[in-house]
């Protein structure tokens, strides 16, 4: 139970707000400053010995809906434990989120658990309303990448690239597999494909987060010349320490120095089209309308969990700088300053606590939310844009009243 239950406008009960990322899901209640829970976007199933993605946008609208509505009971009725009847539902959902997923949501949340209202508010905005401020480029370092000048996503400004967490379990798994030995209680140095065939993608992510980390500009240049080396005349700086990790009880994994601080350079090394996390950001700034760019470059905001990672933030200001000098940039943006915020939470849940903050906002929230009567006679749930105009088919329908989006808070209509 919220921990400020009843101290709302009129008693209501506050709403509840979830982020259902690709690998990690954050809910919790309006109005307090972290989620309740965070927690794998997966289910498992009696017959499937691996658990199943909720998140995916490949597979039918019947399969979808039913792994979407086991995750939601597990979230209301194990993690939660609150009536999803009695409370608003704020949905933080990324600006390319395809509509046959947030459909499917949707039905979920109104047919099955018979939610009051829904609303589905843009990651990259609700990341703005833990700052105070209504301009800012944000960088997505999950998956994606968008812009946002005064409120309002600029999707012909927006990039994207498949460099995130998957990218960098995807590597760091094969080159676990081709570097690393574990030591068994019967024998010492065998080579990890021998022991186990893959590794799971928990056990991954748990070496990605305790022992690599973002090597500076100049040690991570001197990495990439060595990485592609040709000619053989670039060497690798001096790796750092090994780590011994422990599988169980009886397997301890010896991850070697070089992958700690190599793995993770993916992130930052130009492909074919001279594109990396840096060049993005520069990138979209091109694109953007020249009287905007300065406000933009100084208003920086870096989400995601990939951005926790020790020493992300202080490598990516350097390349940008770096790269800023460059006769591709250097021409195009007049501007050389670059800030970044510090957001008041940890990456991977500012979207989440922006969120948080606009659902305790009661009498907003009301008058942006989409209720149940106006999606039983519609069908559909506008897009974030649209929440304040009435339907297309209503607009020129004189003796027809468009359904209300949502009763305000205050209001005292029946």
């Amino acid at each position: 139970m919220p921990l400020y239950e009843g101290l709302g406008s009129g008693g209501e009960k506050t709403a509840v707000v979830i982020d259902l990322g690709e690998a990690f899901t954050k809910c919790g209640f309006a109005g307090e400053t972290g989620p309740r829970c965070i927690i794998p976007s997966e289910i498992k199933k009696p017959d499937v010995p691996k658990p199943i993605k909720v998140v995916q946008y490949n597979i039918n609208t019947e399969e979808l809906y039913s792994y979407l509505k086991e995750f939601i009971h597990m979230l209301y009725f194990r993690h939660l434990l609150v009536n999803p009847r009695d409370r608003r539902v704020v949905i933080i959902e990324s600006v390319l989120c395809p509509s046959h997923f947030r459909d499917t949501l949707t039905r979920v949340l109104f047919k099955h658990f018979e939610v009051p209202s829904v609303l589905f508010a843009p990651s990259h905005l609700m990341s703005l309303l833990t700052l105070g401020i209504n301009s800012a480029m944000v960088l997505d370092c999950g998956y994606k990448e968008s812009l946002i000048y005064e409120g309002i996503p600029i999707l012909s400004c927006w990039g994207s690239l498949p460099l995130g967490g998957k990218a960098i379990h995807k590597e760091l798994e094969y080159q676990l597999l081709e570097q690393c030995t574990v030591d068994t209680g019967l024998a010492k140095g065998q080579s990890l494909p021998s022991v186990m065939g893959s590794v799971p993608e928990d056990i991954v992510e748990d070496i990605k987060v305790r022992t690599c980390f973002v090597s500076d500009l100049q040690r991570g240049l001197k990495i990439q010349a060595a990485k592609f080396n040709i000619d053989g005349s670039a060497e690798r700086p001096p790796p750092p320490p090994d780590v011994d990790y422990p599988l169980d009880g009886e397997k301890i994994l010896h991850v070697v120095g070089p992958i700690r601080d190599s793995v993770v350079e993916i992130l930052f090394e130009q492909d074919n089209e001279e594109t990396s996390v840096a060049t993005l950001i520069l990138d979209s700034l091109i694109q953007c309308p020249i009287d905007t760019r300065k406000q933009l470059a100084e208003n920086l905001v870096v989400i995601g969990g990939t951005a926790m990672l020790p020493g992300f933030l202080h490598r990516l200001m350097a390349e940008i700088r770096y790269l800023v000098e460059k006769p591709k940039y250097k021409e195009a943006l007049a501007t050389k300053t670059f800030r970044i915020h510090t957001p008041p939470a940890k990456p991977n849940c500012v979207a989440w606590l922006g969120g948080a903050i606009f659902g305790a906002l009661q009498d907003i929230l009301g008058s942006r939310s989409v209720s149940k009567e106006y999606y039983s006679q519609t069908g559909r749930i506008p897009d974030w844009c649209c929440l304040n105009n009435p339907p297309l088919e209503m607009m020129f329908d004189v003796g027809k009243a468009p359904p209300p989006l949502m009763k305000r808070a205050f209001s005292t209509e029946k």
